[in-house]
């Protein structure tokens, strides 16, 4: 714009100078028309970052030698030019109202003339103001709105790198979670099994043999279920009641029965892995921590917009449950009773937890010592 405008004024101040060859006189119109030219170009670039009072300023004496000026060139066409650049000028400089008051003070050139001609030059030059201050202020609608764009984008730039900042984090969670799930469960089967075997092979060595085998069985899924998470696949079982019943049949040192509740039916993949991991992590605490000598798992299809899942021990239980986890809710088919031993503030509650809130589920614990503890996993299905 600056190097269209320069090109303007030089064009103006060409005219100025040719119209003063002929009768106007030169002596003063000439030297005015340079004066305004350099200020024109060189002041317009210096007031454009010096703010609002030096733009005022700036204006308000070019406006006024513009008035001169036309009034020396004896309302030449090169002066009116002149007081165009200056109009443009103040709508890029200027508050839009008061541009509009800089280009409605031009046409005022002509008070003086007679009353035909006055009225008509005004009527012209008020037209071309118009018309100059409205491409003014196009350009200046479209400088503005590129420089938003420009701003909009390095935002979403710096939304998108968040974004996946974000998505980076909850995958190292999620397969965090998977690990927690999958390996601290396997490997704590493993760990019951060979203690269990150091139990009984000076005694029996057969049974200690037997119990060593599915440690080894439970070594290779650990490592099967290990290089599911890293891949981020989907455990290989066509229902989540299958898999419930191998985990089950896990016995480890305490006993698990699996009862399921109404019609079986499909449930997409994230409540199905959400039902088998909380089985799992209840199960694992329930050996590590619940000294049980047995455990119950219920997978309840009764309902038509809920599945309900109850994991629930006959161990030492506790007085409160973790926090963050509220007891089941009132008014279920059945009342709530003791169920899985979770210990408080353990990473696989809070996997659990997480697991089914985002599929807009509850957990619920319930507990007294000495009286194992029950835990109550209700999802939309």
């Amino acid at each position: 714009m600056n190097r269209a405008l320069a090109v303007l004024t030089g064009a103006a101040l060409l005219v100025v100078v040719v119209e003063a060859s002929g009768p106007a006189p030169a002596a003063v119109a000439v030297p005015l028309a340079v004066l305004v030219a350099l200020l024109c170009v060189l002041g317009f670039r210096w007031v454009r970052s010096r703010g609002r009072a030096a733009a005022v300023a700036y204006i308000a004496v070019q406006l006024a030698l513009g008035f001169v000026l036309f009034d020396a060139a004896r309302a030449g066409t090169g002066a009116t030019l002149l007081l165009l650049v200056i109009v443009i000028q103040a709508v890029l400089l200027l508050p839009r109202p008061w541009a509009i008051v800089v280009a409605a003070l031009v046409p005022l050139v002509h008070v003086g003339m007679s009353w035909s001609d006055g009225l008509r030059e005004a009527t012209i030059t008020t037209v071309v103001v118009v018309f100059a201050v409205v491409l003014a202020s196009l350009y200046l609608d479209v400088q503005r709105a590129r420089t938003a764009l420009a701003a909009a984008n390095e935002q979403l730039t710096a939304y998108a790198e968040r974004a996946e900042d974000v998505a980076t984090a909850a995958e190292r969670t999620r397969l965090a979670r998977e690990i927690h799930d999958g390996l601290g469960h396997h490997l704590t089967v493993v760990q019951m099994q060979v203690r269990a075997a150091r139990a009984v092979l000076p005694a029996d060595r057969d049974r200690a043999g037997e119990l060593l085998d599915k440690a080894e069985d439970q070594a290779r899924a650990a490592l099967a279920d290990v290089r599911r998470s890293v891949a981020a696949l989907r455990e290989p079982w066509e229902t989540v009641t299958g898999a419930l019943a191998a985990l089950t049949a896990e016995s480890a040192g305490v006993a698990a029965d699996l009862e399921v509740r109404g019609e079986p039916r499909p449930l997409p993949a994230d409540a199905e892995r959400a039902l088998y991991r909380a089985t799992q992590e209840a199960l694992t605490n329930v050996r590590k921590h619940a000294g049980a000598g047995r455990a119950r798992v219920l997978l309840d299809y009764s309902r038509a917009d809920v599945v309900r899942l109850r994991v629930e021990d006959d161990g030492r239980g506790f007085a409160e449950p973790p926090a963050g986890v509220a007891e089941p809710p009132t008014g279920v088919a059945e009342p709530p009773t003791r169920l899985a031993g979770l210990p408080a503030g353990g990473y696989g509650l809070t996997g659990v937890r997480e697991r089914v809130g985002h599929l807009g589920g509850t957990v619920g614990l319930v507990s007294r010592p000495g009286e194992g503890v029950t835990m109550t996993v209700e999802l939309p299905g």
